[in-house]
């Protein structure tokens, strides 16, 4: 038995699937720092963190001795129960086509939210720094007006190129970016989002975990985002109404190279 309890679980093999799916479906639209930063994974449930290749000094035990510790940088489990009906489970078996499974598209993007956000914002308590608090001496002020937005994204692709930092670039836009650049057109009416996918030779990514954007080089080794176990779903137990699970993923980030990155502020 693994140690994702699932044998135990009163759930057949086209539920399962049906339930993956629909947290796959939520994840692949929110998982934002994922298409761009550098993935190294999934390690497995047994790793526990990344080697930093550095030493600190410590004190030996014997005169004229040297002693270093290790530096590591350890990995974090989160878990995010749900419960689902086995009424609606159980329907799934009879071809039902509008089983509820809000439960696990809601735990989706709660887990998302948690992965996204140790990226793009840091989270301290585990020894993350995200890329907006290490990038932040590059930051970019924007402006509540969108049409001057494709100045502000020239000035940062021109940031960047100023440290040496090469593309292609790609843009993670907040939800406010998001709906506000596509909302707006110039004078002669022309989308304001096309002008600065045309400035970008990656893409542009809606980011909710973002407040306001961050531009990133995809050049490579700048961003590494660390799996252990890649998002899973187990089992916690049942009664004859419902099924405890839970989403579960171990990761952490190291933002290896803070110049190739530029925040863009709200004011």
């Amino acid at each position: 038995m693994s140690d994702l309890r699932r044998e135990l679980a009163p759930v057949s093999a086209g539920a399962w699937q049906e339930i993956e799916e629909e947290a796959r479906e939520v994840l692949n639209l929110r998982l934002a720092a994922r298409k761009l930063v550098d993935f190294d994974g999934p390690l497995g449930w047994s790793a526990s963190a990344v080697d930093l290749g550095r030493a600190k000094p410590i004190r030996g035990h014997a005169k004229g001795t040297e002693v270093r510790l290790r530096q590591t940088l350890q990995l974090i489990e989160v878990r995010v129960p749900f419960t689902l009906s086995r009424e609606e489970i159980e329907a799934i078996d009879r071809g039902a086509d509008d089983v509820d499974l809000d439960a696990a598209r809601d735990a989706a993007a709660t887990l998302a939210g948690i992965e996204d956000g140790a990226v793009f914002n840091g989270y301290k308590e585990a020894g993350i720094e995200g890329i907006a608090d290490a990038s932040a001496k590059s930051k970019l002020t924007l402006s509540a007006d969108y049409t001057k937005y494709p100045d502000t994204v020239v000035a940062g692709l021109a940031q960047m190129k100023a440290e040496g930092v090469e593309g292609p670039f790609a843009l993670a836009l907040g939800p406010r970016c998001w709906e506000g650049l596509h909302r707006t057109t110039t004078r002669s009416g022309f989308p304001v989002i096309d002008h600065v996918r045309q400035l970008l030779d990656g893409p542009l990514i809606w980011a909710p975990a973002v407040d306001g954007a961050v531009l990133v080089s995809q050049r490579g080794g700048d961003f590494k985002l660390t799996v252990g176990r890649d998002i899973s779903i187990g089992y916690f137990g049942h009664d004859r109404d419902s099924v405890e699970l839970y989403l579960v993923e171990s990761f952490t980030f190291r933002d290896l190279a803070p110049e190739a990155a530029v925040p863009f502020v709200y004011k």
